[in-house]
């Protein structure tokens, strides 16, 4: 059977936010598979991790703003205007722009033809991560070259595209998998069965992420010298619930010895500071920014408490399962989040973690507290969610359920 190299369309790349996509094209990689990334807008992050070095895959750049780089959308252009294919995703963008009467819509139009002008050599397939811009682009293209397109959709992509936009892309697409049953029942109502949708958890390299064997502190918060180390992890964002973290520290008892760490950068950041040093919280917030995976991993390993507060913003936007807890899981670390999207998949109340509605400062302190005091209950959860993770989230099945699919679709091409 021969296999198609794969162009992969992200939005951006490398991103510290987005280990799971880094990981997954390292999985596939080490599968067989050749790939050549590319990529909506150029890096961001100053750090890198050490997965992304690992990955052998080229990156091409599209232009980010079509202004900025004209002569090579010019020339895309004129490469293909008198082809069929330009016609063809000329009437899908005709089609679109009255429903997304938008700038950012044009510009997707834009960085595809500039795909399809440049196309790799010997490349066969396209494969988008996120179904709202890079699929855009990666439908664009495909209809621009005559070739397959597949999806992978995560979770801000999914709640906040509209109906109309993600029922012509699944149809568009030969397959899409997601990450979450949450989303996976929401796209596979808008395929109404017309296109094949998949659940498949990301997982974890569960080889990078070894156990933790050592036995942590039973610190329970009486002893002002030994504080109890909360710790999350995430962008400083709005669906993260971080001012609704802050608020629910703020709310534990005076005499409980804690401190609380934060590893991410992210927009919201210094009205975050701001409002811990409003809530009193100052002395006992420690903000580390951003950080490469092996420095998250030695502060998972050295925290006693994982803690996110997810919510659900107006616009739609959530996570879906967040990676970071299932990594602080796979370490041993006693969890607290919010009962949304996919995190009820991996945090069972009482067994593998604490839940907590969302938007409750107070239940949420009230969780904190009983982890703080009880680190006989912060171990038996700790133990229990690692089980879980090594036992439901391996990464490796998510990269073998992505081979059949390939491979299923390679078979029937012969």
């Amino acid at each position: 059977m021969q296999r198609r190299k794969i162009v992969v369309v992200l939005k951006g790349y490398p991103r510290l936010s987005e280990t799971f996509i880094a990981q997954e094209l390292l999985g596939l990689e080490r599968a067989g598979f050749d790939l050549i990334l590319v990529s909506l807008r150029r890096p961001t992050d100053a750090k890198r991790h050490p997965v992304h070095d690992e990955i052998k895959a080229p990156v091409h750049y599209l232009p980010e703003y079509l202004h900025e780089e004209p002569l090579r959308v010019v020339r895309s252009l004129f490469a293909y205007l008198l082809r069929p294919g330009f016609w063809r995703a000329l009437g899908s963008l005709a089609a679109d722009i009255p429903r997304d009467f938008t700038r950012n819509r044009v510009r997707r139009f834009g960085q595809a033809l500039v795909l399809a002008a440049e196309w790799p050599e010997d490349a066969g397939w396209l494969h988008a991560h996120f179904a709202h811009t890079p699929a855009s682009v990666t439908r664009y293209a495909s209809q621009l070259r005559g070739l397959p397109w597949s999806c992978s959709a995560h979770a801000k992509d999914i709640w906040t595209s509209a109906d109309w936009d993600l029922t012509g892309k699944l149809s568009s697409a030969r397959w899409t998998v997601t990450c979450t049953k949450t989303g996976f029942d929401r796209l596979k109502k808008l395929a109404n069965g017309n296109s094949s949708v998949h659940l498949s958890y990301h997982g974890l390299d569960l080889d990078r992420f070894g156990s933790f064997g050592e036995a942590r502190k039973q610190h329970d918060g009486s002893a002002p010298d030994e504080p109890v180390i909360v710790l999350s992890v995430g962008r400083a964002v709005e669906k993260k619930g971080y001012d609704t973290l802050l608020e629910a520290l703020a709310l534990l008892p005076g005499d409980l010895a804690w401190r609380f760490e934060h590893i991410g950068g992210g927009e919201e950041l210094e009205r975050l500071k701001a409002l811990a040093q409003k809530l009193g919280l100052d002395g006992r917030v420690s903000w580390k920014g951003a950080l490469a995976q092996e420095e998250v991993l030695e502060h998972y390993r050295c925290a006693d408490i994982f803690a996110l507060a997810c919510r659900i913003t107006a616009n739609g936007d959530r996570d879906g399962l967040p990676n970071v807890l299932v990594e602080a899981a796979s370490q041993r670390l006693a969890c607290v989040s919010t009962d949304i999207s996919g995190v009820p998949e991996l945090l069972s109340p009482d067994e593998t973690g604490l839940l907590v509605p969302t938007e409750n400062p107070i239940a949420l302190a009230q969780a904190l507290e009983r982890l703080i005091r009880d680190p006989v209950l912060r171990a038996r959860l700790g133990d229990a969610a690692e089980r879980r993770v090594r036992g439901d989230f391996d990464h490796m099945a998510s990269i073998g359920q992505l081979k059949e699919l390939f491979e299923r679709e390679w078979r029937t091409a012969e």
